[in-house]
């Protein structure tokens, strides 16, 4: 079934200083978008406030997964909607196993940790490394391939991939990069990925790139805008910041 994610006006504050100023943002089933923008225009706020970070005040504005209004859900119910958040440092979690949390996510036991293993295999992942405790003694390109697990099980809707590209090298962003890709063909999920580097885009092609200056989206292109940044940078694009 074919779904749509609609971000419409959103209006978002930290520490109480607008950050996200009217952001608007359209995406479908097995669209892959791409976020990009200097520092401080507000990629990441953007995906902390899509997954319910209580330390991000949502002061207007909307966020649609189908008919069902993210913004009045809380961040369990986010994803049990169909939300998914990679976050640029995934956090360890001493006490806790990965199998854990996904069974606490509503994912059935049964095979679970065959299944955990399949996935492992398909990031390059030792699947003993998820027998111990949330990202605990993993590298960050470990700590990325394990996401990737957590990923296609959970199997979302619509994945949000802040920065995942960061402190990867070539062997483990191709890895991730490759499983996010046959996500779309595999059960139609909708990927925006926010990035600083072109690199990604070398493995993940880009439906539509979306430049983000001032807290909003001030350019939309294809995947030649990646070489219009590439060869002016940001400046072009750039809004000044609010005072």
């Amino acid at each position: 079934m074919s779904s749509t994610l609609s971000i419409s006006g959103l209006r978002v504050a930290v520490a109480g200083k607008e950050v996200l100023r009217g952001f608007d943002l359209t995406m479908r089933s097995g669209e892959v978008h791409v976020i990009m923008g200097p520092n401080g225009s507000g990629k990441s706020t953007l995906a902390h406030a899509l997954a319910g970070h209580p330390g991000y005040q949502v002061l207007g504005g909307s966020v649609l997964l189908d008919d069902v209004e993210l913004l009045t859900l809380s961040a369990t119910d986010r994803v049990r909607a169909g939300l998914f958040l990679a976050m640029q440092q995934p956090m360890e979690v001493p006490g806790v196993r990965l199998v854990d949390v996904l069974e606490a996510a509503g994912v059935d036991r049964t095979d679970l940790v065959e299944h955990m293993a399949d996935e492992a295999r398909r990031v390059d992942l030792r699947p003993e490394l998820l027998q111990r405790f949330v990202n605990v003694d993993l590298s960050g390109g470990e700590r990325k391939r394990a996401e990737m697990v957590q990923f296609g099980i959970l199997r979302p809707r619509f994945a949000i991939l802040d920065e995942i590209d960061s402190g990867l090298d070539v062997d483990a962003l191709g890895a991730v990069a490759r499983r996010l890709a046959s996500s779309t063909k595999e059960w139609g999920c909708g990927v925006l990925a926010i990035t600083h580097f072109r690199r990604l885009l070398q493995e993940l092609t880009p439906t539509k790139i979306h430049v983000v200056s001032g807290g909003r989206v001030v350019a939309t292109g294809g995947p030649e805008l990646s070489e219009v940044l590439e060869r002016d940078g940001y400046e072009p694009f750039r809004e000044p910041n609010p005072l």
